[in-house]
């Protein structure tokens, strides 16, 4: 079935594109592709726009060509695929772990300088079924003062909402979080959250891709605000 959504009229910000992907910054507050209540605002209505012809013929014709995840609140790099052998290529790549994301955080309190990685089980519920997921994530703390930490992070696993979950449990929510955070701590107000997809890399046929976004500017400024 040809995909028959609405145009969005949204200038995508493309890093890099050839005949098979298409590498994006995603802006905070989009969401990637329509559902729950929102069928037109989303990048898959601006990648319909932008080429049409080839996303219309991959996969669900709600979500054309995307193999990964990246939640509404949060920016940064995203891969499309262009055509059916590569969406199948990057959703086999993402399933055995091939494909190494390194994002950016700007969290509350000062991280403890012993945790390189967090290790734990993620529990959602499905009805009223709990279900347990282990989540393997690497930090790396990049500064930090009493009030604030600016930190990598690298997941291994790739859980809904991993790394919003994980940095809570060690009591280090992120910045702009009104899901996961500690209610004994005045939060800051801003309507982005403070979480940032900055680099992607992956091989195929030996050839080694490595991509990089900016963060925005309300994720600058609040970097040079808080250090």
């Amino acid at each position: 079935k040809k995909a028959s959504l609405k145009p969005f009229d949204f200038k995508l910000n493309i890093i890099f594109e050839d005949d098979d992907l298409i590498v994006l910054n995603k802006p905070a507050g989009i969401i990637m592709h329509p559902g729950a209540g929102n069928f037109d605002n989303t990048i898959v209505n601006a990648l319909i726009k932008y080429d049409k012809d080839s996303l219309s013929n991959i996969g669900d014709e709600l979500r054309p060509g995307i193999v990964h995840r990246i939640d509404k609140e949060t920016s940064g790099i995203f891969i499309i695929a262009k055509n059916r052998k590569f969406a199948q290529l990057f959703t086999s790549l993402f399933r055995i772990r091939k494909i190494h994301k390194t994002y950016l955080a700007l969290v509350y309190g000062k991280v403890n300088n012993s945790i390189k990685s967090m290790r734990d089980e993620l529990s959602y519920y499905e009805g009223n079924k709990k279900i347990s997921q282990k989540a393997i994530s690497n930090l790396k703390i990049l500064k930090s003062n009493e009030g604030f930490s600016f930190v990598e992070l690298n997941p291994i696993t790739g859980r809904k909402h991993q790394l919003r979950k994980q940095l809570l449990k060690i009591g280090n929510p992120i910045i702009g979080d009104d899901k996961y955070f500690l209610n004994d701590r005045k939060k800051i107000k801003t309507k982005n959250l403070m979480l940032h997809a900055y680099k992607i890399k992956f091989m195929i046929n030996n050839v080694q891709y490595n991509f990089k976004a900016r963060y925005n500017e309300s994720f600058k400024n609040f970097l040079y605000k808080i250090f």
